[in-house]
């Protein structure tokens, strides 16, 4: 199942979408801390981290070309 989905993150607006983020960077380290790496958290997690960054850079390009 999917943290982020694709949909939701684009609803968010810049600071919700900034928060979330910082919220996965955390739990990502605390993921790696544990022994548990070869679970399929850590990716699903780096997943959704790139979700949001791809529609920041994408609404970021947006903005440049208008």
């Amino acid at each position: 199942m999917a943290l982020l989905k694709y949909k939701d993150a684009l609803k968010m607006n810049d600071k919700d979408r900034d928060q979330k983020m910082k919220d996965l960077k955390m739990e990502l380290v605390k993921a790696n801390v544990s022994a548990n790496k070869a679970g399929a958290k850590t990716k699903e997690i780096k997943r959704a981290i790139s979700r949001l960054l791809t529609i920041s850079n994408s609404a970021k390009e947006e903005l440049k070309k208008t």
